[in-house]
């Protein structure tokens, strides 16, 4: 591809006029091997890579992306036929989808890692990690039944969501179970540790939630520019609140019993004990 001056492209004639050099280094004008006329056409010929590129852009509304493309490259696989040379490359929103989506595969599994360790760090316990972490199905519960209920989609916002709704949920399993599990340190029981620690937990873990909720409920009435990110986030975040902080309150203390590490004895409570045992 070349672009001549001004004076060497203004008229066609001048253009048919144009001198080539053969092989031969003979000298011949453009006019003899190319036929030059004037014709309606694009106003503009765009390339990419060096191959002519040509544009057919849709705007999907009403159902996931991801569904839509997959439907539409399978109906032109099975009903267009393109003359050799030419090809389909799905770009756009899409392209951009593929590739967070490509990303989230990687992120996803590394957000779970990290908070499994941060746990193990925090409690110095296997179990008791393993047992914070069974609140992220509670909450992932709730916001896929918000997308259900909503008609959304699993999209990239809906995505991030999830992890910012792990987050909290996770937050909350520590608030409630680390009270727990001090109150067991102190000596008292097992099953009125756990009753005690709901009851003076449940403000805390209801004010938690609460906050983040209320702060994303606009979110859900959302039109304008950015709504499409903006919904289906909330639609996550709210749902999975929901779900998780009923869970957290009612399943997560009947499964403490099952994974409660044993528990140390201070000095304090050996020496409590063997004194009551000489009584």
């Amino acid at each position: 591809m070349l672009r001549y001056p001004e004076s060497y492209r203004n008229t066609v004639e001048i253009i048919r006029e144009t001198m080539l050099r053969t092989t031969d280094n003979v000298m011949i004008p453009l006019d003899n091997v190319a036929t030059i006329r004037l014709v309606d056409s694009p106003p503009t010929v765009n390339r990419e890579s060096g191959k002519r590129r040509v544009v057919v852009g849709a705007n999907v509304a009403g159902r996931d992306l991801g569904g839509f493309v997959a439907e539409v490259q399978q109906r032109v696989e099975q009903k267009v036929r393109l003359p050799e040379g030419y090809y389909f490359s799905w770009g756009g929103q899409f392209e951009n989808m593929q590739r967070a989506m490509s990303t989230l595969m990687v992120i996803v599994p590394l957000t779970i890692v990290a908070i499994y360790f941060l746990l193990f760090l925090m409690f110095n316990s296997v179990r008791l990690a393993g047992l914070i972490i069974t609140v992220l199905p509670f909450a992932s519960i709730g916001g896929i039944f918000g997308l259900a209920l909503t008609g959304e989609y699993l999209s990239v916002p809906a995505s991030v969501g999830f992890i910012a709704l792990w987050g909290i949920a996770v937050l909350n399993g520590v608030v409630l179970v680390n009270f727990i599990r001090q109150l067991r340190e102190e000596g008292m029981p097992q099953d009125e540790a756990v009753r005690e620690g709901c009851k003076l937990r449940f403000r805390p873990v209801m004010m938690t939630a609460t906050v983040a909720l209320l702060g994303l409920v606009p979110f859900l009435f959302a039109t304008g520019p950015g709504s499409e990110v903006q919904r289906p986030l909330a639609i996550v975040v709210i749902g999975g609140l929901i779900t998780s902080t009923l869970l957290t309150l009612v399943v997560l203390p009947v499964l403490y019993r099952w994974f409660e590490p044993p528990i140390e004895e201070t000095a304090e409570q050996r020496h409590q004990r063997l004194t009551n045992a000489d009584v």
